[in-house]
């Protein structure tokens, strides 16, 4: 628990973080409030900055991007303009679900959706012809064993 959550907002977090399609009488009712009484601590915690917003999870092979791929970069350079200019390729390529920067060997570690080695193949020529970097490689996910957007929280008494 932090200073700003306390036991009921961790209920209400949890229950979000399981289901975030809840209704507000099934929220409420999971974190023993009313539903008034229940709106108004999301609503607090939206503008705290807590709650960030909502999202829906796509099935990625429905979708035709089945393929996960863990993208390590070593930088040409880490120059201030190099570091924009990367950082506005990574926010504009779709295929970059997550992006990294890293300490040690690694400067950067993106994870791309992609529908399959031809596909990363275009992937990576059009990623070397936006930003040139000194050294790239990928490693494929074979299998995913666990993914998740939940966060650890604190046990709730």
């Amino acid at each position: 628990m932090t200073a700003e959550t306390d036991t009921i907002d961790l209920r209400i977090l949890d229950a979000l973080q399981q289901d975030a399609d809840l209704s507000m009488d099934a929220l409420a009712e999971k974190a023993h409030l009313s539903r008034n009484a229940c709106w108004r601590r999301m609503k607090q915690m939206e503008a705290a900055g807590i709650i960030r917003g909502r999202a829906i999870l796509l099935d990625p092979e429905r979708l035709g991007c089945p393929l996960t791929a863990m993208v390590l970069i070593r930088a040409s350079t880490h120059a201030d303009d190099w570091l924009k200019k990367f950082s506005r390729v990574v926010r504009v390529m779709p295929e970059i679900v997550g992006a990294y920067r890293m300490t040690g060997d690694l400067d950067y570690v993106l994870k791309i959706r992609v529908a399959d080695v031809a596909a990363y193949d275009r992937f990576y020529k059009e990623l070397i012809a936006r930003v040139p970097v000194l050294d790239i490689s990928a490693s494929f996910v074979m299998e995913e064993i666990k993914e998740t957007t939940a966060l650890p929280l604190p046990a709730i008494p």
